[in-house]
């Protein structure tokens, strides 16, 4: 285990370093993050101011006609998400094979890919309805079913996102073709979220230490109040560029074991015994 933790560390490490690179990856994050924000605003302002709160809901339990928005909600949500990140994919698997990509291009390759990303949303949304029905037919027992449901879900769409960029396969295939994929790396891929967890603890570090001395600043009362809160605000935009930064690092790792399953070739930098270690057997 912590073998495999080191090593998906140091794949952590490898995606860091292509990221240096093509900085403009963090694009597709912010812009996933700013085109969701619209959407929820779109969806569910006129709802609550328009409808109100209390007509939504019926003996506690959502009125039939709100699953109809949440899964259009849901629906768009997975498009926006599906589309940046097969753009940030793209872009990923240009750099290796040696190209120098750009927005344009991540964006351009993501709308050659509209039909597969639509069907996957209707798919992705069908699934997130029926795991909100699930948690909302019982209190407790069904939200812990839906978690559990959910996680499996998230694990055997792992890598549906480079699949469908590649491949161009439907939902049903990408998700076949995903689940041999994450066997190959006999659980390489999932452990890998640990690795760059502790990269982002690293990157995280120094937005906490401005929030810390910001809420010191603060707490002193007098001149020094308005300094802590701009150290707080600083900390605050840290966090969300760090949070854009780890969701690059993620879609780049993700689409480097993906080459390399997929294609047996080692992506640009990336160490081939590094990744080679991803995909032992279960015996070795």
């Amino acid at each position: 285990m912590f073998e495999r933790l080191s090593n998906s560390f140091a794949l952590a490490q490898s995606s860091w370093g292509v990221l240096r690179r093509d900085k403009q990856l963090v694009v597709f994050p912010i812009l996933s993050g700013i085109a969701c924000l619209l959407v929820l605003l779109s969806f569910w302002a006129p709802v609550i101011f328009g409808v109100g709160v209390e007509r939504m809901f019926a003996d506690g339990k959502p009125e039939p006609w709100v699953y109809a928005v949440i899964f259009a909600y849901y629906f768009v949500s997975y498009f926006v998400v599906v589309f940046f990140n097969a753009a940030l994919v793209a872009c990923a698997l240009m750099r290796f094979h040696g190209q120098t990509p750009t927005v344009a291009d991540g964006l351009r390759a993501a709308s050659l890919r509209l039909p597969q990303i639509l069907a996957w949303a209707l798919v992705s949304a069908t699934v997130g309805i029926l795991l909100k029905l699930i948690e909302n037919a019982h209190e407790k027992a069904g939200m812990i079913v839906s978690a559990i449901l959910g996680t499996l879900w998230s694990v055997i769409t792992y890598f549906v996102v480079p699949v469908l960029v590649v491949e161009q396969l439907g939902p049903i295939d990408a998700i076949k073709r995903s689940a041999s994929i994450l066997k190959k790396t006999w659980g390489e891929a999932l452990i890998g979220n640990l690795g760059i967890g502790l990269f982002m603890m690293l990157v995280y570090s120094p937005g906490v230490l401005l929030l810390i001395a910001g809420g010191f600043l603060a707490a002193n009362g007098g001149n020094m109040v308005a300094l802590g809160l701009a150290v707080i605000a600083l900390a605050v935009i840290y966090f969300v560029i760090a949070a854009a930064v780890g969701s690059a690092l993620q879609g780049i790792y993700i689409t480097a074991l993906y080459e390399y399953a997929a294609f047996e070739t080692v992506p640009q930098g990336f160490e081939g015994d590094t990744l080679r270690g991803a995909f032992r057997s279960r015996d070795g």
